[in-house]
């Protein structure tokens, strides 16, 4: 393994999880709507969840998409219904302090770890990762795939939850929330764009 190689894919890992996608935009609604400290159940579920799944890819459930090519088409027609009923929640989202409303509570831990397995671009990046950078997959090169991606990720989506949380002093009038959310769950459903068009 050369310098290269970890540099290579150290680049890679911090591109993937540093640009806009659906976990980042919807870390920083929460950051907003509820702010740091209650999102971190949510952030270490992006984090859980998302390594667990480049192990289990990697291991063995690879072999699915591999053997069953139409699981793809699945795996992406869950994955849209399931952002789009997530953009709904961030879009009718409570301001803080208003527990009536159903999307008045923060991710747990669970739902972020689980919405790792239908979150589109965490599934690009998990396949992509593992055919380039692991492309044995051995155990060895998961393991180093998963260490990667969780020292690159923590940082990343800490920024992005601290961002929406420098918001919440802008967001006290209930209108200037209420666009923010609506905002924030516009750009959500965009981030379906690339699921869309890929083949």
């Amino acid at each position: 393994m050369t310098f290269e190689f970890l540099t290579a894919l150290s680049v890679f890992a911090f591109v993937a999880s540093i640009t806009p996608g659906p976990n980042n935009l919807m870390l920083m609604a929460s950051g907003a709507n509820y702010g740091y400290l209650r999102t971190i159940p949510h952030m270490a579920g992006v984090v859980v969840g998302f390594t667990t799944m480049l192990l289990l890819v990697g291991v063995g459930l690879i072999k699915i998409f591999d053997t069953v090519p139409a699981s793809y088409l699945v795996l992406k027609v869950v994955s849209i219904v399931y952002l789009v009923y997530l953009a709904w929640r961030i879009a009718t989202a409570a301001a803080p302090g208003e527990a009536s409303a159903e999307g008045g509570k923060p991710f747990t831990f669970l739902q972020a770890a689980l919405f790792q397995w239908v979150n589109p671009k965490a599934w690009t990046i998990g396949l992509t990762a593992i055919t380039v950078y692991a492309p044995t997959r051995s155990l060895g090169a998961i393991l180093l795939l998963m260490i990667i991606f969780t020292a690159v990720t923590v940082p990343s989506i800490s920024l992005w939850t601290l961002v929406g949380q420098q918001l919440r002093s802008l967001l006290t009038n209930k209108m200037r929330l209420r666009v923010f959310n609506g905002l924030m769950a516009a750009l959500l459903i965009a981030s379906l764009y690339p699921a869309l068009i890929s083949t």
